[in-house]
């Protein structure tokens, strides 16, 4: 009962994914993986299969941070519960992944910074869930959605690994890397000279020291994004900035490469075979994703995705309290990734 907990007509498995890639990973991170996976009203009574939504989470997300309530609102595995019970989408198996490191997230990217986190998600979750769950596994029937990192992921990981998802949304995800991030390099150098006389190591010391209660601790996502971008074979992380702030552009080179405005260029067939893509953010995002949801949404077009195969909206909103899309984006998916569904 609310404020509590509301009851569901489906479940939630909380499972463990035991990862062979992710074993001896540069950061000494856990290779035992939580898992959620939502099973909808109906799964347990009969034998039909379901499509699949996997969902990964932004910068500093755990997966257990699904189940944290905020006042007068339902959790989005509740809200999700809500959708299938009362019939407003066929049902759907939502599969809730874990990318965290030490470093707050992955870009769910391999690196030599932080270990194989794109490989965990398509080469051992995906087959994990298939064995495991009555899926429909051929990639028409799968999705993979997420915002902010996760609307990233969610991005990046159909064009890398084309054939594996027929469909993706992406929530405010970083996109536009030239408007998204120098505008912070200048801010993060100062408070790096002022408060750790211009050394990473010292900051990440103090980071870790304190569990993140020390100044400056939004630096840690700018290194934890250099780390999944630019790191080295021997784990050293490369920073697309120097001390003042200026690009240091062999480096910064490396990030435009990942980039998912950048990648859709040269990866139009990947992006014509989806069948459905989702593209969304707010229009006072602080973040100006906004502006990467546009040039994203340009260069799926660019790429010959028929118009009826894409949705977009600029909405009224920021980067917070966006619960609520993702489920629109789970109802206008579902029908898609359901056999026999008109799209």
């Amino acid at each position: 009962m609310l404020p509590w907990n509301a009851e569901m007509s489906g479940r939630v498995d909380e499972v463990t994914v035991v990862s062979d890639v992710l074993r001896d990973n540069p950061l000494g991170d856990p290779h035992e993986r939580p898992l959620w996976v939502y099973l909808p009203p109906g799964y347990d009574d009969g034998a039909a299969a379901y499509p699949t939504i996997y969902v990964i989470q932004g910068y500093s997300g755990q997966v257990v941070m699904w189940g944290n309530r905020r006042p007068w609102r339902r959790t989005y595995p509740e809200l999700l519960d809500r959708l299938f019970a009362d019939g407003e989408a066929p049902p759907a198996i939502v599969v809730f992944a874990d990318a965290w490191t030490r470093l707050g997230g992955s870009q769910f990217v391999d690196s030599h910074g932080h270990g194989a986190y794109h490989s965990y998600l398509c080469d051992e979750v995906v087959p994990f869930v298939d064995e495991h769950y009555r899926t429909l596994p051929a990639p028409e029937h799968r999705a993979i959605t997420g915002k902010s990192s996760g609307g990233y992921g969610a991005m990046i990981t159909p064009m890398l690994r084309p054939g594996l998802f027929g469909a993706l949304a992406t929530h405010a995800g970083d996109a536009l890397f030239e408007v998204l991030y120098p505008r912070e390099f200048v801010a993060a150098a100062r408070v790096l000279r002022e408060e750790y006389d211009g050394s990473w190591p010292r900051f990440l010391d103090r980071f870790h020291a304190t569990g993140g209660r020390c100044p400056g601790s939004d630096l840690i996502l700018l290194y934890g994004n250099a780390a999944s971008y630019s790191a080295n074979p021997d784990g050293s992380v490369d920073m697309p900035f120097d001390s003042v702030g200026r690009l240091v552009p062999d480096v910064w080179s490396r990030w435009l490469e990942y980039d998912p405005v950048v990648m859709a260029r040269g990866r139009a067939e990947a992006l014509r075979d989806l069948h459905s893509i989702w593209i969304d953010a707010g229009r006072s995002d602080e973040h100006y994703l906004d502006m990467g949801a546009v040039a994203f949404r340009d260069e799926v077009e660019r790429a010959g995705v028929p118009a009826e195969n894409v949705f977009f909206e600029l909405f009224e909103g920021t980067h917070s309290d966006l619960e609520h899309r993702y489920v629109m984006a789970v109802k206008w998916l579902s029908p898609r990734l359901t056999p026999g569904r008109p799209l």
